[in-house]
This record gives structure tokens, sequence and C-alpha cells, in this order.
């Protein structure tokens, strides 16, 4: 599978001027790819003014999405802040080739921004079943809890979408090299750069690792579209060669 990850600055609380930018980004793409990865919250940064920038998924961001994945005949995926029967959501978007949508909304809210008294979690863990991969949707937060992202569907890659600052940068390096040898998975983590409206700095960091934990595209610290070539073959191997899913713990979670 070939992804294109695009990490980039946001323009803070302004959908128009962010879907503007990365359509830029992805016309620059000259070559087929089968999935363009953007990051949380793209359309308008981190905000908590959800009333204010919530979108349906009628709307204007999910339609250019549809629009975006029909030209270039791949999926593209990112988060973005919806409203569904007077809730918010920071829903994390799968849209396909054929203009199908499917969506995971994030489970773990970061209360240290409040997000917990704004928005609703998720409840339900989504594996989405595209091109022969099975690709495990997480947003942010949802990396600091092993637990709810544990390989038990046999998923193939394991996709985190986030706004994560440079003052806790470390921590997003080592949790998904963590995630990657733990799930014996793929792991793909795209973040943004740029200063934040409440005047967050974030330095990016997005990458690709393997399912033995060594890198596919290292750390990245710059505005660009950054193109990897998953080889599915190769992890299955490794699984086989070292079976340790097959000792995984049972358990269950509870809403």
């Amino acid at each position: 599978m070939k992804i294109a990850l695009i990490q980039s600055d946001l323009v803070w609380e302004n959908p128009q001027r962010n879907r503007i930018n990365f359509e830029a980004k992805i016309n620059e793409i000259s070559t087929d790819v089968d999935l363009i990865v953007l990051p949380e919250m793209f359309s308008t940064g981190f905000t908590m003014r959800a009333s204010e920038m919530a979108e349906t998924m009628q709307g204007e961001t999910i339609q250019w999405m549809k629009t975006i994945a029909q030209s270039k005949n791949c999926a593209i995926t990112g988060s973005l802040i919806i409203t569904e029967n007077n809730k918010f959501y920071n829903r994390f978007i799968f849209v396909f080739p054929s203009g199908e949508i499917q969506f995971y909304d994030k489970r773990h809210l970061f209360t240290l921004a409040g997000e917990d008294k704004i928005y609703t979690a998720g409840i339900k863990k989504q594996i989405i079943e595209y091109k022969g991969w099975k690709i495990c949707l997480q947003v942010c937060y949802d990396l600091r809890f092993p637990v709810f992202a544990r390989n038990v569907e046999n998923y193939d890659l394991l996709l985190y979408v986030a706004n994560w600052p440079k003052a806790r940068i470390q921590a997003w390096d080592i949790l998904l090299k963590a995630r990657a040898v733990e799930n014996l998975s793929y792991v793909a983590g795209v973040n943004r750069v740029g200063v934040d409206g409440h005047d967050y700095e974030h330095n990016g960091h997005s990458q690709v690792i393997d399912f033995l934990g060594n890198p596919v595209l290292g750390p990245q610290e710059n505005e660009g579209v950054f193109m990897v070539k998953l080889d599915k073959n190769a992890m299955l191997e490794a699984r086989k060669k070292f079976d340790f899913l097959s000792d995984k713990d049972v358990f269950e979670i509870k809403n």
C-alpha cells in the first residue's frame, strides 16, 4: 500500500483556508497513491469552540474530501469536528474512492485541554478494510492507552492523527514505536507543525514504523508530503516467525 502523509501548519479556525492549503499539497502528488492522511482537526486546528466550528456529515469539508477521493482515485482520511444529534465529536473520517464514508469517534478525550467537556467520546473501535488491508483508526490522545489499541482484530496498520505539541514530542516518538512492536503492526502517525491559536508549538514528527519497530519514515519536522510504501507480505512473514500475538491476554473493555 502506498500512503501519502501530509504534515502541515493549520490556519486557526479557518476551514476554507485549510482546505485550499491541503488541496494545493495534494495536487503536488504526481504518482498514484492508495491513501492520503491528514492531521487531527485538519480544517480548524485543535479548538474547543465546537459550537462555532462544527460541520455536519453533509458539510463542506466532507464534500471536499469526497471530491478529492474521487478525483485522485484514492482514499483520504483525517479528523474534523462533527455535530450530530446535538453532540460534538472529534471524528476521524475515512473516505473511499467510491465516496463511501466510514468513521471513528475519538475515545480518549484530552482532559488537560477540556476536550471532555465539549466533545462526546466514542465507544467503538473502528477497523477499516481497504484494498486487502485492515486499518485501525486512532486519534492523538488515544496513543497513550495501549489496551484500546491492542491488536485483537489482526489489523495491519495502526493509524494515528494528531495535534501533538513539541513540549511532549518525546512521548509521541516513544509510544508510536511501542504500539508497533507490541501489536506487530505497521504504525503511521501524522501530526501538524506550526503554532496554534493557544500559542502551542508543534514540530510534527510524522513518521511510519514497521511491525518490528524499525523506521520506514523517520520523524519529519517540516511541512511536506511524505510518501511511503508498506509491504503486507513482509509483515505476515514476521508474524509467522515471531508469533507473539498468539500469547496476548484476553480482556474486556467496559464503556
